[in-house]
């Protein structure tokens, strides 16, 4: 039988902290595994667009302001603030290691049948848009499911290369911690609130206590850059338990610092090409690339599109702006790990 509880605990803001305590069989252990999610991203990032404050701040007023002309209201009353807890079917953990945005969208709008009792144990006031989805709940998924794509294409997508490449970074770090120290030292080190006790591993948590048993199916860990400072959990069926926290290195992640190309990239792009990828650490439009190079704008939109042939750029329209980002393969040439 598992043990009694410890008593709930206060950190230095006042908040009260419980305690879930997950517990761990050697099939749990042999479940474990990682995952990135670009949907739980969206719904994470919803509660910093509300709340800019801490490392994600940066992020949040240069997306701001980009987003006045899109609809996406319906995610946003999916959620609120505070964020005590979220229904399960906005972002269901993701089923492969590295699903895309449509991958993930696909196993949100199959689980319809969900719905009304998902928002029935939610509880809380009804927004006319929760109203409808509750009513037609099938529906009411698809019109989400618009808007998400819609949030991602001005929020998300323009700085996702540089979001995955630090989560992918850590999910590195914890391969090799892993292969170091095993599966406890690699779940004690994912983050303050995280620590394990025998064959516990304790989280701690703001809204929820008590001995949640695995039961063989393993744990999902899930780096998530918006998550921060907290860490999000779900431990009911039918899901694999899930615990997404942030990523090792996210205090740098928007922090602006000018930065040479390497040597060996400026030799094959070229100078001036290599320092439009360096400067493109944010997502940027022409004229602001063309400042910060010292370029006409017409210059600077050449270079810039062949780039993009190269498949070292893209870009993204937003409203009336179109803004140049690097890719995946630019960020892994630029920051080698």
């Amino acid at each position: 039988m598992p043990g009694k509880m410890p008593p709930p605990r206060h950190n230095g803001d006042g908040l009260r902290r419980e305690l879930i305590e997950l517990t761990f069989t050697v099939q749990d252990i042999a479940n474990t595994r990682f995952a990135i999610s670009p949907l739980w991203e969206v719904v994470a990032s919803v509660r910093v667009i509300k709340e800019p404050v801490g490392v994600n701040r940066p992020w949040a007023e240069q997306v701001l302001r980009r987003l006045e002309g899109v609809e996406w209201r319906l995610l946003s009353d999916l959620v609120p603030m505070p964020t005590i807890s979220l229904v399960c079917f906005i972002a269901p953990p993701p089923t492969t290691s590295l699903p895309d945005l449509e991958l993930e969208l696909s196993g949100m709008l199959s689980r319809a049948a969900d719905v009304r009792a998902e928002l029935d144990a939610w509880g809380g006031a009804r927004t006319p848009g929760l109203r409808a989805l509750y009513d037609d709940p099938s529906a009411g998924l698809e019109r989400l499911a618009a808007q998400i794509r819609a949030y991602w294409a001005v929020a998300i997508e323009p700085y996702w290369p540089r979001i995955r490449t630090l989560m992918e970074g850590d999910l590195l770090y914890r391969a090799r911690i892993l292969a170091e120290g095993g599966v406890h030292r690699m779940l004690a080190d994912l983050d303050a609130n995280v620590s394990w006790q025998g064959e516990r591993l304790r989280l701690a948590h703001r809204f929820c206590d008590g001995v949640r048993p695995l039961d063989g199916r393993g744990l999902l860990l899930v780096p998530s850059v918006f998550a921060w400072p907290r860490i999000f959990s779900i431990t009911v069926p039918p899901f694999q338990p899930t615990l997404r926290y942030p990523p090792r290195g996210i205090a740098t992640l928007w922090e602006r610092e000018r930065k040479d190309p390497p040597e060996a990239l400026a030799a094959v792009l070229g100078a001036t090409r290599a320092r439009l990828l360096a400067e493109l650490d944010q997502p940027a439009s022409t004229k602001d690339l063309a400042l910060r190079a010292g370029l006409s704008e017409p210059g600077a939109n050449q270079h810039l599109t062949a780039l993009r042939k190269a498949g070292l750029c893209s870009a993204h329209r937003t409203g009336r702006y179109v803004l140049y980002a690097r890719t995946a393969i630019a960020e892994s040439l630029l920051n080698p790990i």
